[in-house]
């Protein structure tokens, strides 16, 4: 390997992470504004019930998985790396979002919420990371 190719294996491998985080965080955010448009979320400054947050789980949850998947299938190599890479950039994100919403008012009192999106970051990233793994296993070499 020359000197070339690592700068630019490097350079997919920050793009591949950084695609897979905006597109997730995209449809996570789409979808958010889309459930306060139906009235399903409340406005910002409102508490949210613990059912919905549910929801909003599953739905972030499904999102993890799949910008996991985007991550380990953009990688140049290791894509499981790359994927846990990703998940541990959302462990840090989802602690620091839980450490500054812990005491910020109403519409953040039901704590489990930011502690289980901490909690499901990197198990995501590691299913993401195992579909694109055994999709790439069942394919003709």
């Amino acid at each position: 390997m020359n000197g070339s190719q690592t700068p630019r294996r490097i350079g997919r491998s920050i793009l591949a992470i950084v695609i897979g985080i905006v597109a997730g965080v995209a449809v996570t955010l789409a979808t958010d504004v889309l459930l306060r448009a139906l009235h399903i979320l409340p406005p910002l400054d409102q508490r949210v019930s613990d059912g919905v947050l549910l929801l909003a789980t599953t739905y972030r949850t499904v999102y993890s998985v799949a910008a996991s998947y985007l991550i380990a299938r953009l990688a140049p190599s290791s894509p499981m790396m790359h994927a846990l890479t990703g998940g541990f950039i959302g462990v840090v994100v989802n602690f620091a979002g839980t450490v500054a919403t812990w005491n910020a008012g109403p519409q953040y009192q039901s704590h489990w919420y930011p502690i289980a999106l901490t909690v499901l970051a990197l198990p995501c990233a590691w299913v993401g990371g195992l579909l694109w793994e055994k999709q790439m296993e069942s394919q003709p070499s």
